[in-house]
Parts: structure tokens; sequence; C-alpha cells
């Protein structure tokens, strides 16, 4: 028997009277392909980068950079007649900083805007302004240190750091590697990329395991590596109630319940056991649910599995674990009806005066018990 292919929608003001309203979603094999199609942030997604090369680093604000300059031959602009012996012909003037403006100094020919331009079209334009007054010159401009092109690493690195980006590349791993890696486990452990105002977030491990994930970084990013623990809540007929940890990158609802000791036998409804997450509106409306009556982007939603269905067991192997899920395992009607006889047995036993019409009502009550 397949489980049900639709969701339910249940409105809280009908059920209970907190005020908030949810949807009811029946655990199906339709639902669990939503579900599984339903990806985390990824760094991929939000910045590209998978494919191509690394990104172009032309010169910044703050750059130092050397400038050198070589002429053909001496008694030149550079180099004095006397400079035979010399075992090159070529000056190089002192380092200097690229200034706000963008700019850079050379004697002879003035100021050159650098900022935002490939070195070599900053040496063609120093070559131009020395043409007419040094000997066939060329001119070699060499980064010394390159503070616009930065990547901070920050967080839970053993020395987080700003890193200077190369014109090889460098990819997030890479960065995160040469801030002396991870203090905490991967397991635990978020990377954030932060560039121009956007943000995207993503399990270390998973990073890892998706090669497609491991993006290139570009000038003026900002890399957060944060632990967080990753755990669950599971409450009512489960053999443990409490919060439970991952304990790794992968958990389904499956290995959740067996984590929390799985369903009592003598106390469990297997067709009530609920999984309590807030998802997107747009989620809910890829399966047909008529979001109208919901506020806001994100929406309550229980996941009903009803275990008794063989094919719900197959689902919740697949269904997947969110951090801060909440599992509630519900008790079944027989003790629902075995803690309001216990109740009564409390109250018949202190009965004075008409025990024996206690006793009967009591007997009466029990007789209707399934």
């Amino acid at each position: 028997m397949e489980a049900q292919a639709t969701a339910k929608v249940t409105s809280a003001k009908k059920a209970q009277a907190v005020g908030i309203d949810y949807a009811l979603v029946d655990i199906s094999k339709s639902v669990l392909a939503y579900v599984e199609d339903t990806k985390a942030t990824s760094l991929k997604g939000g910045f590209g980068g998978g494919r191509g090369g690394a990104p172009s680093l032309p010169l910044g604000v703050g750059d130092v950079v050397q400038v050198s300059v070589f002429e053909s031959q001496s008694g030149g602009l550079f180099i004095p007649n006397d400079a035979g012996s010399r075992p090159g012909n070529y000056v190089s003037l002192p380092n200097q900083t690229i200034d706000r403006e963008g700019t850079i100094s050379v004697p002879y020919a003035g100021r050159i805007p650098a900022a935002g331009r490939p070195v070599e079209d900053v040496q063609r334009q120093v070559e131009d302004a020395l043409a007419n007054r040094a000997i066939e010159p060329q001119v070699l401009i060499t980064k010394v240190s390159s503070r616009s092109a930065q990547v901070a690493v920050l967080g839970d690195v053993r020395s987080p750091a700003k890193i200077e980006l190369t014109e090889a590349g460098e990819r997030v791993l890479d960065v995160v590697s040469e801030a002396g890696g991870l203090s905490s486990p991967g397991i635990e452990t978020y990377i954030t990329l932060q560039r121009r105002g956007k943000s995207a977030t993503v399990l270390y491990d998973y990073l890892v395991a998706t090669p497609s994930e491991n993006i290139y970084v570009a000038p003026g990013d900002t890399i957060l590596v944060d632990r967080e623990r990753r755990t669950y809540l599971a409450f009512g007929a489960s053999g443990l109630n409490g919060r439970f940890d991952f304990e790794e990158s992968k958990l389904t609802l499956g290995e959740a319940l067996g984590k929390a000791g799985g369903l009592l036998d003598s106390r469990a409804n297997p067709a009530q056991v609920m999984l309590y997450r807030t998802v997107k509106k747009d989620f809910l409306a890829k399966l047909g649910v008529d979001t109208s009556r919901f506020s806001g982007e994100m929406v309550p939603v229980i996941f009903r599995a009803n275990m008794r269905d063989p094919s719900a067991l197959f689902a919740v192997q697949k269904f997947p674990m969110q951090d801060k899920d909440t599992i509630y395992v519900s008790n079944s009607d027989s003790v629902e009806t075995l803690k309001f006889l216990n109740i009564l047995n409390s109250v018949t036993s202190t009965v004075a005066g008409v025990p024996s019409d206690a006793i009967a009502t009591r007997d009466a009550v029990r007789e209707l018990a399934p």
C-alpha cells in the first residue's frame, strides 16, 4: 500500500488555541522526491565559480609595486655611460604604494593610473611615456604585496588572517588551509562565504565531498568558519527523550529514530510519528499546498510518517534530517485511556462513604477500554 501522495494542510486554529497555522504533510513518495531535491544553500549556486579559471587580479589601491626600467644600452635616461660593468642595463625604482587616486609615480613619465588595470597595461603606458627620453625602454612592474587582492578568513581556524591571492587562483579550501585549517570537527563546522553583500553557507563536510562547491575566492571575500553543533530533539513515546547530536554529515529520519531508542512497543502509535520543521513557502507550493493562509516566507510544517505502512519504513530511511528538527512519537489510544483509568483509580481509592458506587463506576469505565 503506497503512502499518500498529496499534502494535507491543517489549520492550527481548528486544532489548538495557540494561534499558529501549520501544514500537516504525510510523508510519501512524491513528498520524499521534493525533500531530496531541496538542497542547502550552495556556494556554486550563489556565486558561480565552478567553471573557468581563477578571477583576474588587477592592480589595486594599497598594492606595493616595484618599477624597473630597462634600456637597450648605457648612456640613456636611466643608465649612465660608465655603467658598462653593470650586470644589466636597468634601474629599479624604490617600492611605492598605489595611492588612493589609484596612481603610481614614475620619473619622467609622471603620474600613471594603475588601480583596476592589469600589470601589462600599466607597463606599456610607462614605456610609451618614456619612449622619447630613454633608449628603447622596457618596463617591468612587480607586485611586492597585493593588499587589494586579499581574503579574510575568520572564526574557528587555527590562524585567522588575511590571505593574499595569487594569479594561480585559490579556492575556498585553499585559503582555509592557509589559515591553519579547522580548529573544530568538520561535522560541526559551517563555511560562510560573503561577497559584495551576499552570503552562502555550507557544511564543511559537504564542501569537501562536493568538489564543485569548492569555488575560487575573489579579492575582498570574507570566509567565516563557524562551529555549530547539529542537533535534533526527540519527545513522546520513543525509547529516549532529549537532544541528540547528528554525529555524521547525513542523517535520515529512520536513523534519528534509531538513535532515540526507536518506538516503544507498549506506548507508541506507529501511525503518528511526527517531524516538526519550518520550511520555505515555495517548497509547500511545489507540493500543491495553498499557501495563501500563511504569512511570511517560512511556514511551520509537521511531516507525518505512518510506520504501519511498509512503504513508510523505506521512506523514513531516505527522508533527510535538518539541524534543529523535532521528532514527536504520539502515544497510542490505549495508553491515553490507561492514563485516564489510573487517574480515576487514584480518585476512587480515596472516596469515603460510597466505596461500592465508586468501584462500580471505575469498573464500568474499564470495560469501555479497548
